[in-house]
């Protein structure tokens, strides 16, 4: 196993429970950490492709709306789980860096980690 990091995916979304970030929207930033099967080989085919999985993030993030950044990380990873069969966990943090809040915070983040074989267990498959 190893660990594929993608860090600081950056993007315009339209998440929060307030009408005005639906509208307006605001940057989100996603990091993932994907424990993966990697080959021996040095062929693209046989691994985990960056550019598949950034434009998984990149469809999720701008093209739905959630209300909670929590529900957005699950299905971040329940969906790179799905696709990507190489993959057996992923952490997925979701950033609001600017969370309308009544004072100062640099961030706000929620973190999520699925596994293929506890998910799996979980829902009852085998």
């Amino acid at each position: 196993m190893a660990r594929v990091v993608l860090e600081g995916m950056r993007f315009h979304g339209h998440h929060g429970v307030f009408e005005v970030e639906a509208r307006l929207g605001a940057p989100f930033v996603v990091d993932l950490e994907l424990e993966a099967i990697l080959p021996e080989s040095d062929d693209l085919a046989a691994t985990v492709d960056y550019a598949r999985v950034y434009e998984l993030v990149r469809r999720v993030v701008t093209g739905e709306r959630y209300r909670l950044i929590e529900a957005l990380a699950h299905r971040l990873a329940r969906d790179l789980l799905a696709t990507e069969p190489l993959v057996q966990g992923v952490t997925v943090r979701v950033h609001k860096p600017h969370a309308p809040l009544p004072g100062v915070v640099a961030d706000v983040m929620v973190e999520v980690r699925h596994d293929r074989a506890a998910d799996a267990a979980a829902h009852g498959d085998s």
